[in-house]
């Protein structure tokens, strides 16, 4: 079976906002050793994992013979039918509505007791459906269902039950157990978990003994050198009283008179920051698991959630920037042009610097990639942005007035954002595409039982090929792969860029709850989860909770409505949750994924220039080897990291 796959450039990225107020964040001392240890052992971690994939690959003898790559079994058809020619097809059960495909062919057996036999390799990535075919009439003789092991042996023995009826089995024999391709991951996590839990213990203790050894005495010998009366009079001279400290803040004009409020939100850059992190990791592999790779067409992995919600936390900081702004009067139409220059920034450094063809010329014009994550950044925060300029609204006073303030104040940029994705609906459904069903939303090629080839994406595909022409898009799609589909696409089309607006704009909402119920933590919380449910019983009803048999299934590809409203809903309930733990418990910092959404622009754009270069990666001792893959792209992701912490430490922001 022919399966082998082409490297997928898995491209997701952020636009951090910056807000005032980030010089008056410390970074504890604590959190800066704590970076420091966490990137000592994690390159400790490849150390370990490297030597595991020898372990596990070459440990059985077999090893020797057959040749494996990853996420393949070997498996032998022994064919006993002495007049029956046989061909072998498969089928992945993640290939909705699909075509079988043939494997090989069977000759006949060669006598009583001397089966022929025949070699194969099948994917072990998704469970698979052996259909086995007489060659001479096509008749199907047998069909079995089973779930390969990475680098197991397996036996299929084709006989007849009965030679009176003619009846044919087919079980599967295990000759070799496959390895366990999950331990590496496993390992991973164990020394991950490990390394937080020393820190956590680790700092805690420290503290203590700080505080016992070192404060615990002073303070003691400060007592017995001065008296009660002595030592009110130093701190009152020095820092002043509470009451002299609030009147001197609020004659200086130099001092905020909110502190807090102009502080920056930890919980939303640890959100940026922890979809940046999956995402270098994703980008860089993932490991080559199939659960860290964009899914074929419909449905969801990790690496399909890291972009909207860099989309999602985008929309937030907008709200958060622009409303200090907008507040003390500075004028739109200057506003406006910063939005419109900001946007033009982001676009061309997608065009011309995240350009994997780069080297082959000034731009490669001919094939050169017009659409991309920056560029649908760009798009995005353009109309966003825009938005707030023109409808932004102050506070009010009495924001209990309104039930749902977040809508019943900002219903002018409603009515544009349902007449946007009305527009989505209409040019999705009913747009005719040449040769395509009406409102076709499948991959093309042996999807849909092969009925349309040519129709990857339906409409969105559609537009984009019109727009800017085939060579000027992506030209291998995740679909190329499970659904063998030929046609280019663009997962960052024009069409789906329509909702990556709404995503941000949900996004947009939520950065307006902060502002509205501002330290009212039970309000703001209770309001993300009343979101968070609201847009998933939408998903529920577009999907009928299915991954291919709703009315709008889940797609990465096409940035469906029920994928925005999906992703959302998981956005609201993850920033919920940090939001908890960082800003209101105070049970974390945010470290290490702070760092990275401090610096989200420059750590994506690093990543992808230099992710082809040492230390990022290396020649692999065997290149099919999960673990080793592992361990690579874990490192090049803390390494990433840990250059994060460093800018952050020496207060380094690009900022576009």
């Amino acid at each position: 079976m022919k399966r082998r796959t082409k490297k997928g450039k898995l491209t997701h990225a952020n636009n951090r906002e910056e807000k005032a107020g980030y010089e008056k964040m410390k970074c504890p001392s604590d959190t800066k050793q704590s970076v420091l240890v966490l990137s000592a052992l994690i390159a400790l971690l490849g150390v370990y994992v490297i030597p595991l994939s020898a372990q596990l690959t070459l440990s059985e003898p077999h090893r020797r013979s057959v040749v494996y790559k990853m996420d393949e079994a070997s498996l032998i058809v022994h064919n006993e039918l002495l007049s029956e020619n046989l061909t072998l097809s498969w089928l992945s059960d993640h290939c909705y509505q699909c075509l079988f495909q043939k494997l090989g062919a069977i000759p006949s057996g060669k006598g009583s007791g001397l089966p022929s036999s025949a070699a194969f390799f099948v994917s072990t990535q998704h469970p698979l459906t052996l259909q086995l075919n007489s060659t001479q009439d096509t008749r199907e003789l047998c069909r079995v269902h089973f779930s390969f092991g990475e680098h197991g042996n397996y036996s299929l023995w084709i006989k007849n039950l009965s030679n009176l009826t003619q009846k044919i089995t087919c079980p599967i024999v295990i000759d070799k157990e496959p390895i366990n391709s999950y331990l590496p991951i496993l390992i991973a996590f164990l020394v991950y978990a490990g390394v937080a839990i020393l820190i956590a213990i680790g700092g805690f203790v420290m503290g203590q003994v700080f505080f016992f050894l070192i404060l615990d005495p002073v303070k003691k010998i400060m007592y017995r050198m001065i008296t009660t009366m002595e030592t009110e009079r130093l701190i009152n001279s020095e820092l002043g009283s509470s009451n002299q400290a609030s009147e001197s803040s609020s004659r200086d004009p130099t001092f905020p008179a909110h502190q807090e409020a102009t502080s920056r939100l930890r919980s939303l850059d640890t959100f940026r920051g922890l979809s940046l992190v999956i995402m270098i990791f994703v980008n860089y592999g993932g490991g080559r698991y199939w659960f860290f790779r964009h899914e074929s067409w419909n449905g969801l992995t990790v690496a399909d959630l890291v972009f909207p919600w860099f989309v999602f936390i985008m929309g937030t900081s907008i709200t958060l920037s622009l409303n200090s702004v907008l507040k003390r009067g500075y004028p739109r139409v200057k506003l406006f042009r910063k939005t419109v220059w900001r946007s033009v920034q982001l676009f061309l450094i997608g065009v011309i610097i995240i350009n994997p063809k780069y080297c082959m010329g000034p731009l490669s014009w001919d094939s050169l990639r017009i659409p991309g994550v920056l560029q649908r950044l760009a798009f995005t925060y353009f109309i966003v942005a825009v938005l707030e300029i023109l409808f932004f609204k102050a506070r009010p006073e009495d924001i209990t007035m309104f039930l749902i303030p977040e809508l019943v104040l900002y219903w002018p940029a409603w009515i544009f954002i349902v007449a946007l994705e009305t527009m989505w609906l209409c040019l999705t459904f009913l747009l005719p595409v040449p040769d395509c069903p009406l409102g076709y939303l499948g991959p093309g090629g042996i999807g849909d039982f092969g009925h349309h080839p040519n129709c990857t994406g339906g409409a969105a595909g559609y537009i984009d090929r019109w727009l800017f022409g085939e060579k000027h898009i992506h030209q291998t799609p995740t679909s190329h792969v499970l659904y063998l589909s030929t046609m280019p696409y663009d997962p960052e089309g024009v069409l789906g860029s329509f909702n990556s607006i709404v995503m941000a704009f949900l996004g947009l909402q939520a950065g307006k709850i902060l502002l509205y119920y501002k330290d009212l933590h039970m309000q703001i919380m209770a309001r993300f989860l009343i979101w968070g449910f609201m847009l998933g019983g939408i998903s529920a009803i577009l999907t009928k909770c299915s991954r291919d048999q709703g009315f709008i299934p889940v797609n990465k590809n096409l940035w469906s409505f029920s994928y925005i409203t999906t992703l959302s809903c998981f956005a609201f309930i993850v920033l919920l949750i940090i939001y908890y733990v960082v800003d209101v418990r105070r049970w974390w910092s945010g470290a290490p994924f702070f760092y990275p959404g401090m610096n989200s622009i420059l750590v994506y754009i690093g990543h992808e220039v230099f992710q082809n270069y040492f230390p990022f990666k290396w020649k692999m001792l065997n290149s099919q080897s999960h673990a080793e893959h592992l361990a690579q792209n874990l490192l090049a992701t803390s390494i990433w990291v840990f250059i994060s912490y460093l800018l952050y430490s020496k207060k380094i922001f690009w900022k576009i």
